[in-house]
Parts: C-alpha cells; structure tokens; sequence
C-alpha cells in the first residue's frame, strides 16, 4: 500500500496524516463504510479533543492471557484508554456515534483505573502512604546530595584541585572535575576523563548517598509492583473488555484522526459508492502546491488522455486513481464533495514508473508487460498506466495495446492512461466505453494550459515544447521537414478540431445558459397568463352573481301586486345594478418608446422595438414580443443618455466589526455574508472577523470560496484560537 501511495505521489500526505494517530495503524476502517462516514459528520460537529499517544499492548493482552504481572508503565496506557473513553461518553454527539458510545459498558473494576496516575503518568502517592515517605525521603537525599557538593566545592584543600566549581553530570552521577593530586584532598571515584586530561570524581560521600537513593527506589518498586500485582489480576478477570477496548480505541482513534487531518487542511470527505463512475468537481492533488483545481466526469471503462507533452497528463492519472484511493480508506481531500461521487474499487494498479534499471535487468517495454500481466483476468479494479507506448514501436505496442484492452474491458475494470501517440487513441475511439480526454495547449502564448477538453484526440506539441525549452529553430524547422507535410497537415487538423470544439463548447454552454434563462421567461409568462386568467374568471363569475341578483329583484316586484311594493323592488333592483362594478378598460395603451423598463407580470425587460400593438422586449439576453396593452412602464428611457447619474449611499446605522454564520445554509450564510462586508465597506472598517464554525466543512468551503471571489476582499486567514481559530476567518477589506 505505501508502494502504491509513492507512486501517486501521496507519501506526503500519508506522512503528514499519520501524525494525527494516537498509534500506527493499518489505513482500513473496520465496519461499514457509510456507517463509518456517518460517525466521521457526526464528530466533525463538534471539537473534540484528540487522544495521547497510545503504546501497542498486543504483547501485554498475550501475557495477561497467562497470567502475568504488567509493568506499572503498561497498566498507565490501558487507563488512558479507559479515560478517554469515559471522556468521549461524556460528549453531546449525534445518534449514531452516542449508540455506539452507550453500547461500551466499562466494568466498575477497572472504571476508575485512570485516577491512578497524574498527569504525567506517575502512580499517585495518595494511593499509598508508604509512597509519600519514600519519595519524601528521597527528596531529602537529593537535597543532602547538593548540600555536600556545595560544601566540598568551597572547601579550602580541594580548592587547588578543582578544574571549576560546577556540578558536571557523567552517567546520570554528580561529579566534581578536578586536577591530578586530588587524592590528598578528596576521597572518590574517577568515573571518567576530560578531553584536557582532567578528572570527573565522584564523592564518596555522594556515593553513599546515591546507594541510599537506590535503596528507596527499589522500596518504590516493590511498593508499585504489589499494585501492578492487584491490578493485573482484575485485568486479567476483565480480560476479553481490554481486548475490545483496545481494538475499540484503534476504531475510534482512525475516525478522530481523519476528522481533525481534515479540519487542519480545510479537506472533505467523499464516501465511495458502488456505481463504479468516478466525477471529480474541483479536486486538487495534495502534492501540489498552487494546484490548479480539476473537474473530471469519468463514466465509462477507459479514459484516454492525449495532448500536449507537460501538460498536466500525468498529474491528472494520478489525480483521479488519488481520489478514488482516497476515498476507498475515507481519508479527507480537497474537493467539491457535493458535486462529486467516486466509485468504489477492490484494488488498484499503477503502471507509472520506468522499471528498468542496472539491478533488475528488465526493459522499459517488459516491465510494461509485467505489470499487465498482474491485472490481466482480476475485476473491480482500478489501473492507472502512464504513457503506455513507452519503451517499444509506438505503432506495434498500439495495435497490441487495442487488443489487450478491448478484452480487459469485458471484465469489471476501470483504466486511466495518457499517452502521447494518436494511434491508439483513434483505434480505440469508436468503442463507446472509451472516453478522450485532450490536454490542451495556449497556441497564443505558447504554453500548455494545464486544462483538458472532453471528447477528442490532443495534438502533442513537440515542436512547440521543443522551441519553448531552448532549442534553436533552424532545428526544429529542419526537425519539421523531415516529419513530413502529410503529418504536419494532419496535426493542424487536430489542432483547428480542438480550437472548433472549444469555440463550439463556448457557443453551446451560452446557449444553454439562454435556454435556461427562456424556460425561466417562458414560466413566469404561463404564470402570469394563468393568473390572468384565473382572476377574469373569477370577475365575471361575480358580475354575473351581481347581475343575477339584481335580475331576480326585479323580477320579483314584477309578480308583487302591490303598486308600493313593485316600485320599492324595482327601486331597489335598479340601486343593485348602479352598484356593480364594472371593470376599468384600458382606452388606449401607454405610449412607450425604445429603452424604456417595462414589466410584465413578474417579467422585467428593456423595450428594444415597438410595432403597431405588440413591443419586443429583452430580458436578460433573451427577446420575446409582448402585447403593449399587457405592458407597465417601470422607468421612462432618458432623454439624454450621457446624463450623470448621481448615486448617493448612505452608511449603516449600525454597523459591527463581527458576523456569526453559525448554524445557517451555505446560501443564507453567503447572502448575509455579502451585505455584511457591503455594511464594512460602507462604515470604513478595514479588518472584519467572521465566525462560520467546523462542523462539516461546508459552511467553512463556502465562505472561504466566497472571499476568494470578491473584489473588496485583499486577504484573509484562520482566526486566533481566541478568535475562532479554524472556525473563523479574519478578512482584510
């Protein structure tokens, strides 16, 4: 697996991740993968502390099987797994990591275990009275240790024999240096030489008092070994507990370290699905430096990259196999998480790297075989191969490399290869599991562009990368010749084929965005013809109500045989008519003139040419006619367009150096965001502190990539831990 990591240029990252465990540890997780990517979000809502670092206690759980008595260290690291452990129960987290929590059950036994030991992993004097006195007492040796070299110093007949007055520390003893004659003046121990030919003396004095503080430490040990003795034995009672508890905690400890690697970095997790496509929106490889973000929809069996030589072939391979092994051990990256989704594979293969070299004996060309012999037959999986012709005649190993692929793609395989032959590439074309992929090339500024452009075969560049790097052009012309005008011709056909398809991508995302915006248009016109309508029909649903009523009282005094009677109803039907409202029509339509804002319904356009009864509008790029009688001016065209507009805008009332987004949508939090820093600006702060906190890392995604698009932000950066810390940008306006 390192291997592998290496060849993706990951061995960094690994390193870099592995610094976050408490303990080395394999990178699976054990369990469900979607379970264990619920319990990742889960522990990315709140801070938790990471846990100390952990000895492996395999060796000791196999001697407690036997019986045996563990050293007071050993018995230190099992309590600060129970510690942590009681520390996590004590959490607020979310259902299913507080489930997996209640489910630990800590014996009562050894539940206090951890309050044996201080902070520094001491056994505790209060345990044992018999500790406080030896540690008393050996204390007051030390003193007596200090007290008697301090007097032999300043003791006038060996003061011609001393070297200096220091205390010097030779195998963990105080010795004194001194001169040769010493012995007349100072009972010891020569326990080493200095390089000036001088003598480092232990004291005897001092010796006797360090055999004295030998003594009390072996009390010491025979005091903590009873312990460990009592101790051992309830462990060993508890034994199939330590052994979950251990295996618990590695779980647990790969799960905390994932999430706070990625809240260091601003990374987000991906859990690998079983649909075997690998999107990517916005990865960046974490070797890079100041990457240039990558969006690949990857759906089929092969990717075949092509194009120009340096231009980002290679990275993007490793790119793509780096995310989906990433993702397979959900392990945090840079990315899009939203908008991306990445299959899951059993195993990968990278056929990257030259194998040939003086040790081994295997050509370029053997070693590529080599390597698709091992993959040959095997599914679920994923294979990387860089420049595949490599080390052959790019024509035979074409034609060989079609075969061996088109019958690899029968199996569960998933394949990214670059090349730089176009060979392959066009026998391979027609099959539509094999999708292309170009590396593109600014022929303007003759340099890659680092971009790739889906659905055609790239054009390599050589000449081009040659001239870029230095070599003269009579060579590069003569270079040219001898190549041939029949694959030159064909080479400029690649290259217009791109720029077409580039200008053609152009043209049809514009298009699309136009058809967007007139299904929009065409909606909010069905609507409004909808509610016109509905609101006719309910007008005329009335006046007829009104109309009937007013009818029937008339009919009613028609049949009253009373002269009073029939004149007081005729009376009255005749008030029901007059009171009817009749609808307001329109005389004559308002006089519009080209560029004037005009509504209509919900609509909003400008008036851009006026007909008998009907006035073309456009809406946001899009042109449709409208009835003017339908129409309602929003604002006259001026007179005068070169008249200056005067804008005045008054400052906030109450403006705040602090915005806290905790808890909102990424939407909302970016709308307030925008009018706070709009409210900043207006109040002349120059330095604002905004509060969006960790949780999933969406928020924080959204606010960071927020602030690297506005045109009023000059920097930000990670708050103060008083601040916020991760949880905070502070931005320079």
């Amino acid at each position: 697996m390192e291997e592998l990591f290496k060849k993706l240029d990951l061995n960094e990252y690994l390193s870099a991740y592995n610094e976050f465990l408490s303990r080395p540890k394999p990178l699976f997780i054990s369990g469900d993968s979607k379970a264990n990517y619920e319990k990742i979000e889960e522990i990315s809502q709140i801070n938790i502390k990471s846990p100390k670092e952990i000895a492996n206690l395999d060796d000791a759980l196999m001697r407690l099987s036997k019986q045996a008595v563990l050293h007071i260290s050993e018995i230190y690291e099992f309590s600060k797994i129970i510690e942590y452990f009681k520390y996590l129960k004590a959490q607020n987290f979310a259902p299913k990591m507080r489930g997996y929590l209640d489910k630990i059950e800590i014996p009562a036994s050894i539940e206090q275990i951890d309050q044996y030991f201080d902070e520094n992993g001491e056994f505790k004097e209060s345990i044992d009275e018999r500790l406080v006195s030896i540690n008393e007492a050996y204390k007051n040796k030390k003193r007596q240790i200090d007290e008697s070299l301090k007097k032999l110093i300043y003791t006038k007949s060996l003061s011609p024999y001393l070297v200096d007055t220091q205390i010097h520390y030779i195998n963990s003893n105080e010795a004194l240096l001194v001169r040769g004659g010493f012995n007349h003046a100072l009972k010891g121990t020569v326990i080493g030489r200095s390089s000036g030919g001088y003598f480092y003396i232990l004291p005897d004095i001092v010796s006797n008092l360090k055999t004295q503080q030998s003594d009390l430490l072996d009390k010491k040990e025979e005091i903590l070994y009873e312990h460990a003795k009592i101790i051992s034995s309830i462990f060993s009672k508890n034994l199939p507990f330590l052994k979950f508890i251990n295996s618990a905690f590695d779980y647990i400890d790969s799960l905390i370290s994932r999430v706070s690697f990625a809240k260091s970095r601003d990374y987000n997790f991906v859990l690998a699905n079983s649909s075997k496509d690998i999107i990517l929106s916005q990865f960046a490889h974490p070797a890079l430096k100041n990457p240039k973000r990558v969006s690949v929809d990857f759906r089929g069996k092969i990717l075949l990259i092509t194009g120009v030589n340096a231009g980002g072939k290679s990275m993007l391979l490793k790119s793509i196999m780096s995310a989906a092994l990433l993702a397979k051990y959900l392990l945090p990256m840079s990315i899009n998480s939203d908008k991306s989704s990445i299959g899951s594979f059993k195993e990968f293969e990278a056929i990257i790297e030259d194998p040939q070299n003086s040790k081994n004996d295997i050509s370029t060309f053997a070693g590529r075989m080599i390597g698709f012999s091992r993959v040959l037959g095997k599914k679920q999986i994923l294979i990387g191969v860089d420049e595949i012709e490599l080390g052959t005649d790019f024509e035979e190993a074409a034609s060989l490399y079609s075969i061996l692929l088109t019958s690899m793609m029968k199996n569960d395989v998933k394949m990214v290869i670059t090349t730089h032959h176009k060979r392959l590439a066009m026998l391979l074309a027609k099959n539509s599991e094999v999708e292309l992929l170009a590396a593109l090339y600014d022929e303007q500024n003759s340099r890659p562009k680092y971009e790739f452009l889906k659905g055609i075969i790239g054009k390599s560049y050589a000449f081009e990368t040659a001239s870029r790097y230095g070599i003269p052009d009579n060579l590069v012309a003569s270079a040219k010749s001898a190549y041939g005008d029949d694959k030159e011709n064909l080479n400029e056909m690649i290259s217009k084929a791109i720029n077409l398809e580039l200008e053609l991508k152009l043209k049809l995302d514009n298009l699309k965005e136009k058809e967007l915006k007139l299904d929009l248009l065409l909606k909010d016109a069905k609507e409004a013809k909808v509610k016109a309508d509905d609101m006719l029909r309910a007008r005329l649903n009335a006046l007829e109500t009104e109309f009937y009523k007013a009818i029937n009282e008339a009919k009613r005094g028609i049949n009253l045989k009373d002269t009073k009677d029939k004149q007081r109803s005729l009376n009255n039907a005749n008030s029901m008519a007059k009171a009817i409202q009749k609808p307001n029509i329109i005389s004559e339509p308002p006089k519009l003139k080209v560029g004037d804002r005009v509504k209509y319904d919900k609509i909003k356009g400008v008036v851009v040419s006026i007909s008998k009864n009907d006035a073309t509008i456009d809406s946001n790029g899009v042109s449709f006619r409208v009835p003017i009688a339908l129409l309602k001016i929003i604002s006259e065209a001026p007179l005068n367009s070169q008249n200056k507009i005067n804008v005045s805008v008054a400052r906030p009332v109450s403006a705040s150096v602090m915005i806290d987004l905790h808890g909102l949508r990424a939407e909302e939090a970016i709308d307030r965001l925008d009018k706070f820093i709009s409210d900043s600006l207006l109040a002349g702060f120059d330095e604002v502190l905004i509060k969006h906190g960790i949780g999933t890392g969406k928020l924080a995604y959204a606010v960071k990539e927020f602030l690297k698009s506005h045109p009023s932000v000059k920097a930000f950066k990670d708050g103060t831990p008083s601040e916020g810390g991760f949880g905070s940008k502070v931005v320079k306006l």
